[in-house]
């Protein structure tokens, strides 16, 4: 039986990332692709394809776990009648190549333990040969070695390495997994309880920049460590989760890899990062974005790799049983083939907001800029594939030309505020040309609301942007009237759908989670409104989703009471972050970005 999404905790180096299960497994090791080219654990709740699991081997009466403070490395505490033992694990901030250290700390009486390690290699197809070293095993499998340190005795055992040990109250059993090139020399041992140690240190160090001291401090900085947990440190390019394929509904086909950087999370991560004080990372981020869209405005790509890479091909994995059966299982995402319109007003939204918080100005930055609005002049007027990418035909999608204005506007705006060059008259033109269309081809009278696409009186939670890019004001009668439409079509217990996946313009079959983004956006519009204690119950009622170590994943089922989606989710966190500020902070992203 499978673990829930939640009961997942997050570990990561900054470079690769694990999730680990309340049960002690870890089921699933993210490394960038273009660095080794696989994974070396498969896909939770298969132990087949991939597992490393420590826990007690008598039955467990209670399990607690928690973050040390401000850190990445997480502590489960085991309680059985034998007595109590924690397992730390983290992954060491990176000095040599990926590494998962697991520390079994004696707490009370003597607890027998078990360890049951199976080693797979290309998204669990691969067994590798393994072989006993002085101190323990290393396994081969083509281009990737691993190798496991401990001093306790180790066996094989049907294609994995198990041991039996026990641990006193104060014992201290270490565990070190290193992962590394096959063509190269295995690396130097590592001390598990120093490496420990020296990251919690590092990960304490860079809490303290963060600059939030609102009423949901905790909640903040656990969003925050969340995100720089998701960074890829070489490049700046922050992942949108950490997994592939968890489902948007249990057994259905609504599975993708969120393993890549997309341009839309620009400007919301960029305002969490600089309003929270983490100027380093915004700095890199942007500096990322500025690399990813370099060239050819009409080879834009939705998505990226962590370096940048614009191939993501999409595969299915026929070999694995996916998430609760939810397949298929897929590698790469089609996504980056897709035009859509929106992300035009995210990176030049992105760029302003760096030039408003004196980010220095990258001497391409302007450059680029002009290329990406002169293509933008004509392709505004095209159908594209929406903020969703849907995989139905393209459409007129409204949110798609709200954010077009948005690129206009902060063009305007560059030459404006900031001295820059360029054609204002023109763009002026074409912003209130782009404006005057959406409020006549995409509000619906009838319905008096805002809808998903010109001809269609389908709603969409999308919509709920307008405000908070500055499109009309919160308190414009069409958005209060459209906020009251998808507060009563698109809630379910009090969190908002995308939209009614019913209906046929995706070409998928229905059925999906809340998504629990655009939750945060109507808590953010209702604060804009000035129905601030509306915004903050439905705020509080989010905050209460969080796992036990304060993760969230993309959507949440109301009625099944459980996660759904990728895990844990960076659009969701900064939305969390962002809205937290809306709602306390002296600098609200939601004001500042809808007056830019």
């Amino acid at each position: 039986m499978a673990l829930l999404i939640e009961d997942y905790a997050l570990i990561s180096d900054c470079h690769a990332a694990a999730l680990v299960g309340r049960d002690g497994s870890i089921d699933w090791l993210c490394l960038p692709r273009f660095d080794s080219g696989a994974c070396f654990a498969a896909l939770m709740g298969s132990p087949e394809h991939g597992r490393w699991e420590i826990a007690p081997r008598a039955p467990v009466r209670n399990v607690r776990r928690r973050y040390r403070p401000g850190t990445m490395v997480l502590e489960t505490e085991f309680e059985t009648s034998e007595g109590r033992v924690t397992v730390v694990d983290c992954m060491p901030m990176r000095a040599q190549k990926p590494s998962l250290l697991r520390l079994v700390i004696g707490q009370a009486g003597t607890v027998s333990m078990a360890m049951e390690l199976s080693i797979r290699t290309d998204y669990g197809s691969i067994v590798p040969w393994v072989q006993r070293t002085a101190d323990g095993i290393s396994a081969v499998a083509g281009p990737e070695s691993l190798l496991l340190q401990t001093p306790v005795d180790l066996r094989g055992e049907n294609f994995k390495t198990v041991s039996e040990f026990t641990v006193s109250a104060g014992q201290q059993v270490p565990f070190a997994l290193q992962w590394y090139p096959s063509h190269k020399a295995a690396p130097p041992p590592l001390d598990a309880a120093q490496s420990i140690a020296e990251t919690t240190t590092w990960w304490e160090t860079w809490s303290r920049q963060c600059t939030y001291e609102g009423p949901w401090r905790d909640e903040v900085l656990r969003s925050l460590l969340t995100l720089k947990a998701l960074t890829y440190a070489p490049t700046g390019g922050i992942l949108a989760a950490a997994t592939t394929s968890l489902p948007e509904k249990i057994g259905g086909v609504r599975n993708w890899d969120y393993r890549c950087c997309w341009l839309r999370d620009a400007t919301f991560t960029l305002y969490a990062l600089l309003i929270s004080g983490f100027t380093e990372e915004a700095v890199a981020w942007r500096q990322w974005l500025i690399r990813a869209v370099a060239g050819s405005p009409s080879q834009l790509n939705v998505v990226y790799g962590l370096a940048g890479e614009r191939r993501l091909p999409e595969l299915e994995l026929d070999w694995l049983p996916g998430y609760e059966n939810s397949r298929p299982v897929r590698i790469g995402n089609a996504a980056h083939q897709q035009f859509q319109l929106d992300v035009f007003g995210e990176v030049l939204d992105a760029l302003h907001l760096a030039r408003r918080y004196g980010i220095s100005e990258d001497e391409n930055a302007w450059r680029i800029q002009q290329v990406l609005i002169d293509h933008l002049e004509q392709a505004w007027r095209e159908p594209d594939d929406g903020i969703w990418e849907v995989r139905g035909e393209r459409r007129h999608f409204t949110h798609s030309k709200i954010m077009a204005w948005v690129a206009f506007d902060r063009t305007v705006k560059a030459v404006e505020r900031f001295g820059l060059a360029g054609p204002v008259e023109r763009w002026r033109q074409i912003r209130q040309q782009i404006h005057d269309e959406v409020c006549q081809r995409g509000f619906d009278r009838d319905k008096n609301s805002f809808v998903q696409a010109y001809n269609s009186q389908e709603l969409d939670a999308s919509l709920l942007m307008a405000p908070l890019v500055g499109f009309l004001p919160a308190n414009d009668p069409r958005m209060v009237a459209t906020v009251a439409a998808i507060s009563n079509e698109l809630l379910t217990d009090g969190f908002v759908k995308r939209y009614q996946t019913q209906s046929n313009i995706d070409a998928l079959p229905p059925g999906e989670g809340a998504f629990l983004a655009c939750t945060f956006w109507l808590a953010d519009n209702l604060c804009l409104q000035g129905r601030h204690d509306e915004a903050a119950a439905i705020f509080e009622r989010l905050l209460k989703l969080r796992n036990d170590v304060g993760l969230l994943s993309e959507e949440f089922d109301p009625h099944a009471r459980r996660f759904l989606g990728n895990f844990p989710q960076a659009f969701t966190h900064v939305a969390l972050v962002n809205t937290a500020h809306n709602l306390a902070g002296k600098q609200r992203p939601a004001e500042q970005r809808s007056r830019s």
